[in-house]
């Protein structure tokens, strides 16, 4: 578990990601309302798109071990996300996330976030499974912002989770399939 740790301005979070299909549509998308938007911001990259679930980062190792534990105490079937609008989060002035967003289409993940959490609370991480949380897949940071708009929804299967570290890009370092 401390190789995961070892880099200490690494970002380690578990998180949903999309397949490589629909990860590039979303990109492709992202592009047309950069575009559309007259956003000057860089797109994210379609390897780095996913849903944060819960951020790992400083915690210590003891409490890295226990999230570890509570990931693989998570028993569920593959469920869908999709996403049917697209907003701008406030964000810091100059630098406004520009994501997917949705709501009837994240009911599941959700659930699957609680469930998630509650294994976490039951290792001793009730912290971590406290935060608010608003189901979206970030596409670009702009200093403009633009308000909800409707989009053709877009998801995808949720077959597994994964433990990110976020430093120069992301590497997958653990991923949990979803099966019951």
């Amino acid at each position: 578990m401390d190789k995961f740790a070892s880099r200490s301005s690494a970002r380690l979070f578990l998180a949903a990601v999309p397949d490589a299909g629909t990860a590039e549509r979303i990109h492709q998308l992202a592009g047309v309302l950069k575009r559309a938007h007259h956003f000057d911001g860089k797109l994210i990259a379609p390897e780095r798109l996913h849903i944060s679930l819960f951020a790992l980062s400083g915690l210590p190792e003891g409490q890295l071990c226990a999230a570890w534990e509570a990931a693989m105490d998570v028993r569920t079937e593959p469920f869908e996300v999709s996403f049917d609008r697209t907003a701008s989060f406030r964000g810091r002035p100059g630098n406004r996330p520009f994501v997917l967003v949705g709501e009837k289409g994240l009911r599941l993940l959700q659930s699957f976030r609680q469930m998630l959490g509650a294994a976490m609370t039951r290792r001793g991480l009730r912290q971590l499974a406290n935060t608010n949380f608003t189901p979206h897949v970030t596409l670009l940071y702009d200093a403009r912002s633009v308000d909800e708009y409707p989009i053709e929804p877009i998801g995808w299967t949720v077959t597994a989770f994964v433990l990110v570290r976020s430093l120069n890009g992301h590497e997958h370092l653990v991923r949990w399939p979803l099966w019951v």
